[in-house]
């Protein structure tokens, strides 16, 4: 720029009237404010307890406690709110490692959701290589140590705003238990823990930043249980009946089913009892089996086919059989006026990027990956969508059936790395996890001040929700009045 004006001044000194241009006086150059912004800080008090939140994280990545077993994990995030002055009820909806933080009085209320439950079998070391902790030992695959660490995060750093900025209604943080598979949220909402509830907010980790309004699949799970009659296999095979022979028959018709429903339907099963040794004809084999679709219509038929085929395993195979349901949770219903706050407020935040050593650790972890994507993607926030829907299922479902419910989703893993693997369980464990769950704590707390600050934005949610289910709705849990399952994953 200097020497772009050197050379005008010198063509200018040669031609007449030069010396009057050169004496005009330079226009003033004026600095216009920026306006104050009430959520102004919120992301600065977040960051600044950066080593705080990273910690608790790492001590529940530590614990990896499956579903309902969450007794050291739920402790941790509790004592955190009863620190930063939450009132916390724990134990609630026949669940011991539920609980409920509260702050303020009054409308509206604002809850935040977390999750803090691990996966069986998927122990990992924080390292880029597929090496467990303890073999078979479960590990947090699907990052919900992350998930309760940054809704914290987020809680309190919106209760000391809501302190400073004299704001008035009612934060919560909701402790959520055995969402795999579990469906802890279910029970929460069949007790009508968030009947005054105003607005949800929630997130999930996962490889990208993306704020998309999207559906899930509603899904039913049991354990269907055959019971025989045992018999030496080999000197009186004729005097048994084979309860595992009705696990398999009942398996084989139902795989026969997928091509007879819905393309997006998806059923998953593992036999979790088989017997006890080849030459006893077991008396006792028990099949786990998931199905979703999302549809909650289509499912219900869907499920309806499958108890009858376990009905006709049963009897074809001169066994018994019985079924308890686990968990079915509602498919989740997209709620546009708060997804597009929780993607303004991810935008604002922005992603990050990988520091030299995270990204040497996420370069020689994607040569495990079958589609790994670009490093610097962790810096980039997804287009905003509406309505899409994911092949997974969560008891989020059944919360926002009940109340407008939003959901993010942050950069944890390793662009490209699948939910449920031993890519995210290490991905979680090191500061890349928590370069993620810190975007996430500081987007939840700045949509839920907005929504402390501009109640009209829940009326506008209320009224799509109330559009899109209709008015005469009534909740019904799939899972019918059965208690919380504590012993599923024991």
């Amino acid at each position: 720029m200097k020497r772009f004006l050197g050379t005008v001044l010198c063509l200018a000194a040669s031609t007449a009237g030069v010396a009057l241009a050169a004496q005009k006086p330079k226009a003033k150059m004026t600095t216009v404010a920026k306006a104050p912004d009430a959520k102004d800080g919120l992301i600065a008090a977040i960051e600044a307890e950066r080593p705080r939140w990273s910690a608790c994280a790492r001590d529940i990545w530590g614990f990896a406690e499956v579903g309902y077993q969450e007794e050291k994990s739920s402790a941790r995030l509790q004592q955190e709110l009863k620190q930063a002055g939450f009132e916390v009820e724990a134990g609630i909806a026949e669940m011991p490692t539920a609980f409920v933080a509260s702050y303020g009085s009054g409308k509206p209320v604002i809850a935040i959701l977390g999750e803090f439950d691990a996966l069986p079998g998927l122990s990992q070391q924080a390292m880029p290589a597929a090496r467990p902790v303890v073999a078979g030992a479960p590990g947090h695959g699907c990052g919900h140590h992350l998930f309760g660490t940054a809704s914290t995060a987020a809680a309190v750093a919106v209760k000391n705003w809501m302190i400073t900025r004299k704001i008035t209604g009612t934060l919560r943080m909701y402790g959520t238990p055995a969402e795999e598979g579990g469906g802890g949220k279910v029970y929460m909402v069949r007790a009508g823990l968030f009947g005054d509830v105003d607005a949800v907010l929630a997130w999930h980790p996962g490889d990208e930043n993306n704020a998309s309004s999207e559906s899930t699949l509603a899904n039913i799970s049991a354990k269907f249980r055959f019971h025989g009659i045992s018999a030496h296999a080999a000197a009186a095979p004729d005097q048994g009946r084979s309860a595992l022979d009705g696990v398999e028959a009942m398996t084989h018709m139902v795989n026969m089913m997928r091509e007879h429903v819905p393309q997006e339907t998806r059923i998953h099963y593992i036999i979790t009892r088989g017997g006890g040794a080849p030459n006893v004809v077991p008396d006792f084999a028990e099949v786990y089996l998931y199905a979703r679709q999302p549809s909650m219509a289509i499912l219900k038929g869907i499920w309806e086919r499958i108890v009858k085929a376990s009905e006709g395993a049963a009897m074809g195979t001169g066994t018994t059989v019985d079924h308890e349901v686990i968990a079915g949770v509602y498919n989740k219903m997209p709620n546009e006026v708060l997804g597009r706050i929780v993607d303004a407020n991810l935008r604002r935040v922005g992603g990050y990027k990988m520091t030299d050593e995270e990204r040497a650790f996420a370069t020689e972890l994607q040569k495990s990956l079958a589609s790994p994507r670009p490093l610097d993607s962790t810096s980039t926030i997804a287009e905003f969508k509406m309505g899409p829907v994911a092949s997974a299922s969560s008891d989020v479902g059944d919360v926002s059936w009940t109340t407008p419910t939003a959901e993010l989703n942050t950069a944890t893993w390793v662009p490209g790395t699948p939910a449920h693997s031993w890519q995210a369980v290490a991905a979680g464990g090191t500061s890349i996890g928590a370069q993620g769950m810190m975007v996430a704590a500081k987007t939840l707390a700045l949509s839920a001040a907005d929504l402390f600050i501009n109640p009209a934005l829940i009326e506008k949610a209320k009224a799509e929700l109330t559009a899109k289910r209709g008015p005469d709705f009534v909740y019904k849990a799939l899972l019918g009045d059965r208690k919380p399952a504590l012993d599923y994953r024991k």
